[in-house]
């Protein structure tokens, strides 16, 4: 895989499975081959082809895929499968994407119904099992307000129901029994809020780890000139980083910076002051500043407070003020 810009990456290893990345033509396979050969040879392993598989691109023609899997000697093409547990690709359809994690979950549940089960019990199966099937998918792609509901609603029957009686009076709508249970409820997740704060987490490591190899081959893929924070949807991204975004648009909702020396944050347009929208409201006057680096004394390290007096009005200044600045840090 090839993005101006990023580290290329041919090959990735996730415990005793290898994904191998290449140019889908004749030429790539045949060396590819020659390359497992060499390893065959030397380390005394075979690779099991008939666990293998190959996953094309939806553009590339059927001669092409034809000769790769003759130069490699796979016949078996990934098509609409799950890899190290999640979907492969993910089309139109999201509710068939992740129609199995209902599978999932409805499977589960219906072992459980013969059991009989205090409500306790049921509280515990709820928590630990039927609403931590889906975390993992949750962590990487959004799965729809719709099929959260529908997850939600089947664990609700399931929670009311009797083991004579599958359709029981619902007493307390699903919202109040995700309320914590110091407010009355009792704690059950909302799964399509914990979808949304596993999403902003993600976001957060690329914001905060910008070194790692996601991040690289997303920033170069997707924001090579700016921040993610500043990222839209357009028509073309993976639904991945469009999930991924969602995140980004939970984190902008409450993120603010902590001042280092204040060189990389705007005065006007990013979230610094913690009071309403999270910028000053008002200023007394015209000013060039741009950045707080310059509201900063740099003899005392302190906040210039006849400068900001001046620039802002009372209510902002006071509130920057109270703020603490680091010089040493940058940010």
């Amino acid at each position: 895989m090839c993005v101006r810009g990023a580290p290329r990456i041919n090959h990735l290893f996730f415990a005793d499975d290898s994904l191998i990345l290449m140019r889908a033509c004749s030429r790539n396979a045949q060396e590819l081959g020659r390359i497992l050969q060499v390893y065959e040879k030397a380390s005394g392993q075979m690779v099991n082809r008939d666990k293998s598989a190959v996953l094309f691109s939806p553009n590339t023609s059927s001669i092409d895929k034809a000769e790769v899997r003759q130069a490699l000697n796979i016949a078996q093409e990934a098509k609409n499968e799950k890899y190290l547990g999640l979907p492969v690709s993910i089309g139109k359809s999201r509710k068939k994407a992740f129609e199995y994690i209902k599978k999932k979950i409805w499977v589960r549940i219906k072992g459980w119904q013969e059991k009989l089960l205090s409500k306790a019990g049921k509280e515990i199966l709820i928590k630990a099992v039927a609403q931590a099937i889906p975390t993992y998918a949750m962590s990487c792609f959004e799965l729809t307000k719709g099929l959260c509901d529908e997850l939600n609603s089947m664990i609700g029957r399931w929670w009311w129901s009797q083991n004579d009686k599958e359709n029981k009076i619902q007493w307390l709508a699903w919202d109040k029994l995700t309320l914590s249970k110091s407010n009355g409820g009792l704690g059950f997740r909302d799964l399509h809020l914990f979808n949304m704060a596993m999403l902003a987490r993600q976001a957060w490591r690329l914001l905060v780890c910008p070194d790692s190899l996601c991040a690289q081959v997303l920033k170069a893929k997707y924001f090579p000139n700016g921040s993610i924070l500043q990222c839209e949807a357009r028509d073309g991204i993976s639904y991945t980083w469009r999930s991924i975004l969602k995140g980004v648009n939970l984190l902008n909702e409450g993120i603010i910076w902590r001042i280092g020396n204040g060189e990389s944050v705007d005065i006007w347009t990013d979230p610094w002051v913690p009071l309403g929208d999270m910028r000053p409201a008002t200023y007394r006057g015209q000013t060039v500043l741009s950045k707080v680096a310059y509201l900063i004394d740099p003899g005392s390290g302190s906040w210039d407070e006849s400068l900001v007096q001046d620039i802002f009005s009372e209510f902002d200044a006071n509130a920057i003020l109270k703020l603490r600045v680091n010089p040493d840090v940058e940010g």
